[in-house]
């Protein structure tokens, strides 16, 4: 019988108890050896550990797995992260040395795709918005009058960023009777095309798009994408929704024109990542500010664990990981 994995979790105990609670660690232990469970690398605890894993099942609150680790770690095969960027816990040399990384970001962004789709939707046809309205008056109004241009049939929907998120509501988009167009630098025409939408500038997009949804990943060449001349394209009753990071938005600009009655926007990330009590944004019924709930959470992390499991068995077989990282992408890549 081959010799099982050694495996060990690391990250953060609310992370281990979210993600990772005992029944889904029963399912890991089913295909692994579980080795031991570690918040840091330091200790004499955790160096005995790491000199007998096979692999290290990383999360968010994760210590940093690097050049250290890995000398402390010799029979180290493989990093497996239970969510999405995997940049702010392994160490680019992890991969330079060989050893394999795979993320979690497909699991993570199917949530975060249903999210944006059903705002993309909801913002067509103005539910929120007028919902606040009869909330407030609790009477008869004329609905079309007060929301022009209201519905979704035949809208131009812009996706900004071709990432694993973007292409799973491009996926989702074809189900609807939309005009889809994307802008991605890195993105061909026929690439688009297969994607059901079609290749335009970014100032294209902004100025012509009814709604439009931010897929883009934070680098340094993404901050302020979207800055004040880029909203200022935007035309009147237009939709700008957020579910990637806030500082991709020039949010100063787009708060102006979303309090102006102008477009409206729908957040779930922000720049602070909790707005000021006072942000005019919360009581402005052209905006819909959400907690950062995209991604999963409660009953979605078990998709996340999913991932993790199925590329251990995977690797427990010495076939390909399904979401290996690739070591010349992380420079693209969120």
């Amino acid at each position: 019988m081959t010799a099982r994995l050694s495996v060990a979790f690391a990250m953060s105990a609310v992370s281990l108890e979210r993600v990772f609670p005992p029944e889904r660690q029963a399912a890991i232990a089913e295909i692994a050896e579980i080795r031991g469970i570690l918040t840091e690398f330091d200790s004499a605890d955790a160096l005995g550990v790491l000199a007998e894993v096979e692999v290290i099942v990383t999360g968010w609150g994760a210590p940093v797995v690097d050049l250290a680790v890995l000398d402390a770690a010799p029979r180290l095969r493989a990093v497996l992260h239970s969510a999405g960027s995997v940049k702010p816990y392994i160490a680019q040399a992890v991969l330079d040395r060989g050893v394999q990384v795979s993320s979690a970001a497909a699991a993570n962004a199917v949530p975060v795709a249903e999210h944006a789709v059903a705002m993309i939707v909801l913002a067509g046809k103005r539910a929120l918005p007028i919902a606040a309205r009869y909330r407030e008056v609790r009477a008869y109004f004329d609905i079309e009058a007060a929301f022009p241009g209201m519905g979704n049939f035949g809208n131009r929907i812009g996706i900004i960023g071709a990432s694993k998120v973007g292409r799973l509501v491009l996926e989702r988009l074809r189900a609807f009777e939309f005009e889809v167009v994307v802008y991605d630098p890195f993105l061909t025409d026929a690439e688009a095309a297969d994607l059901g939408a079609v290749r335009v500038s970014l100032d294209e997009l902004l100025a012509t798009s009814d709604v439009v949804s931010v897929h883009a990943p934070l680098l340094p060449s993404t901050i302020d994408l979207i800055d004040r001349r880029g909203i200022g394209l935007m035309h009147p009753g237009a939709t700008l929704i957020n579910t990637a990071r806030g500082e991709i938005i020039d949010q100063a600009a787009l708060t102006e024109r979303v309090v102006a009655g102008e477009i409206f926007a729908v957040l779930d990330v922000t720049t602070p990542e909790v707005l000021d009590a006072d942000d005019p944004l919360y009581a402005s019924d052209h905006a819909i500010v959400t907690p950062h709930i995209a991604g999963s959470m409660g009953r979605e992390l078990g998709r996340l664990a999913r991932s993790v499991r199925d590329e251990l068995v995977r690797l427990s077989a010495d076939e390909p990981l399904a979401h290996a990282i690739d070591a010349r992408a992380l420079a693209i890549t969120a």
